[in-house]
């Protein structure tokens, strides 16, 4: 019997311990916040620190610490939940499009004209948010290479590709 007791209060040591990085949190009615929860999780005394989280991705509500909250860096999101490092401390809700999350502001849907362009016949990308619904057209081309879609230009919802030499002029049809 004692050593079942000891087992019992080592896995509520542990279960507390595992918690003592998240802080869940309703937080009130409003733009910004999803009607689900949200937790804090931080990095204590620069330690990676994992908060599990029943979410398929994570974003950043809130940023609480001075120190950096940079994705990829000092904080991120994989199979065990959210980790946090280097001093990160941050306010996270459920990424995605369901029950709340980002929406775009008025005048989000428009068309940008973007040059973009293969600098030394290597690959190339230009950063612009497509949206889940847009689309990209090269307007002109702008290089002697030639310009063809899917062999040296392409897009995807983050941006536009270039490749071999090509650049050009493109628009894209923001739409979400």
């Amino acid at each position: 019997m004692r050593t079942a007791t000891k087992g019992l209060i080592a896995a509520f040591a542990l279960t507390i311990a595992g918690a003592a990085g998240a802080q869940y949190y309703n937080p009130p009615p409003g733009p910004g916040y999803d009607r689900g929860q949200t937790v804090v999780c931080e990095s204590q005394n620069g330690r990676t620190v994992r908060c599990n989280v029943p979410w398929r991705d994570a974003r950043i509500v809130q940023q609480i610490s001075n120190s950096a909250c940079v994705r990829g860096q000092t904080w991120g999101f994989d199979r065990g939940g959210i980790w946090v490092a280097q001093g990160c401390r941050a306010r996270f809700a459920p990424a995605g499009f369901g029950g709340g999350g980002w929406y775009p502001p008025p005048n989000w849907n428009r068309q940008i004209v973007l040059d973009c362009g293969s600098g030394q016949y290597r690959y190339g990308f230009c950063q612009v948010d497509v949206g889940r619904h847009g689309r990209v057209y090269l307007r002109q081309q702008l290089s002697r290479a030639a310009c063809i879609e899917g062999q040296t230009w392409g897009w995807n919802r983050a941006g536009v590709w270039t490749d071999r030499g090509c650049t050009g002029r493109f628009v894209v049809d923001r739409r979400w």
